[in-house]
């Protein structure tokens, strides 16, 4: 056989660049809540030093606790603004590089005000905006507003594509305070919570809005789902009123149930750690892990490890990342400017170490360091060791408060406020 060897090595770099860049691009992107695995974390890795000093831009962004994502050249968030005279929860698409404006969709309308929950009315229940984050991929924006109506953007432009009405459509249940959720992007479908009975659960095409399966009865919280594999099963976890509820990410098929006690709110997402999940919640409830295995016949049931009542080992909202099969994040309730970042095992609850003063923030894990956000707008790098708490740098640099998830894409890292929004170049 008479091969041009040229020509085949020139197609070989050709595949090398494109798988490169391919590569390069699904890393650098963050483009959901929680991180493009859904567990947040990241594989990109921070510089050894970095410069917590040195700001990209910094700009105005009007209330809210909606985190950023970013697609290629553009970062997205949501934010309250007036739109013909009333206050609207509003999607913002913004320049990586300078933060300027590139367009904006107006999405609920904001009303204040507190009507019980659990009625389905409309109307953000609450003083401090838009609570969600959106998600983006393929060239569409992905979005669930406080009344649970999920509309899918494009990207480039802001253009609607489609939009489903949970409550209209899915006989759907909000709850106090309104839905706080975020859409969860896998492999082609969007999943979400909140209908009625039969359909608490969905799936929808990301290209269409068309349901591929609803099922379940479990009224919602404000946790995003999880996908996960365990045991060789593709999942999602969806944290509900009754507890944890995995069903087949394919069919929607019911796979394990643990319960969980709730109790006013269940902000934070369950954590997976090879066959064991972690789950949590504030106002007195606490904490638990337990494992996942098979039975014989197939199917799966739950072994409980460990369960810690009360405040001590609660997330309010911030969900921990699991690295090597130790917890990292922020604990206690309703601690503002005080709780700790602490690091415990998830296999025994045992807290290994932990550091006051950062209050109920979010993080991050990229690589083996956690980027951490206190409430009071304190950026801190920290090594993810299990051995004790090292901090690599930390400053003051938000206003405002500060509940919202910083994120690390093509190395800058993104953070906002209630107030505002900065960007920091970690790498030149």
């Amino acid at each position: 056989m008479n091969l041009n060897l040229s020509r085949v090595s020139s197609s070989r770099c050709l595949i090398l660049v494109a798988l490169t860049a391919t590569a390069f691009s699904v890393r650098a992107d963050w483009n959901q809540y929680r991180g493009p695995r859904a567990d947040g974390s990241t594989a990109e890795s921070l510089p050894a030093k970095v410069d917590l000093k040195k700001e990209a831009w910094r700009h105005d962004l009007n209330t809210g606790f909606s985190s950023f994502v970013t697609s290629g050249p553009l970062v997205y968030t949501i934010v309250r603004r007036e739109h013909e005279g009333s206050d609207h929860e509003t999607l913002l698409a913004l320049n990586v590089k300078d933060g300027e404006e590139q367009w904006s969709q107006t999405l609920t309308f904001i009303r204040y005000g507190h009507d019980g929950g659990n009625s389905g009315a409309r109307g953000n229940d609450g003083g401090d905006g838009p609570r969600s984050t959106p998600a983006v991929l393929d060239g569409r924006v992905f979005v669930i507003d406080a009344d649970l109506v999920v509309s899918a953007f494009s990207a480039k432009d802001g253009k609607l594509l489609w939009k489903r009405d949970v409550i209209d459509e899915f006989e759907g249940r909000n709850i106090k305070w309104k839905n706080a959720a975020s859409p969860l992007l896998d492999e082609g479908w969007l999943y979400l919570a909140g209908g009625g009975r039969g359909q608490s659960f969905i799936a929808l095409d990301q290209k269409t809005g068309e349901v591929r399966w609803k099922t379940g009865d479990a009224l919602m919280t404000h946790a995003t789902p999880v996908a996960t594999t365990i045991h060789g099963q593709r999942q999602i976890l969806f944290f509900n009123q009754k507890g944890v509820t995995a069903v087949e990410a394919a069919t929607g098929k019911a796979l394990w149930h643990h319960d969980f006690p709730f109790s006013v709110s269940t902000a934070a997402s369950p954590v997976v750690f090879e066959n064991i999940v972690y789950c949590s919640a504030g106002y007195g409830v606490g904490a638990t892990a337990f494992k996942v295995v098979p039975i014989d016949g197939g199917g799966f049931e739950t072994e409980e490890l460990w369960r810690e009542r009360g405040n001590d080992l609660a997330n309010h909202w911030s969900t921990p990342v699991c690295r090597e099969g130790y917890l990292y994040g922020l604990f206690g309730f309703k601690q503002y400017g005080r709780a700790p970042l602490a690091c415990v095992d998830i296999r025994t609850g045992k807290m290994v170490w932990e550091e006051r003063g950062y209050g109920p923030g979010h993080l991050t894990l990229v690589g083996d360091r956690l980027l951490v956000l206190g409430d009071q707008g304190q950026l801190a790098v920290v090594e993810a060791n299990p051995k004790s708490y090292r901090e690599l740098a930390k400053n003051d640099l938000l206003e405002g408060k500060c509940w919202t998830t910083p994120i690390y894409s093509g190395g800058r890292i993104f953070a906002r406020s209630a107030s505002e929004g900065i960007c920091i170049l970690a790498k030149p």
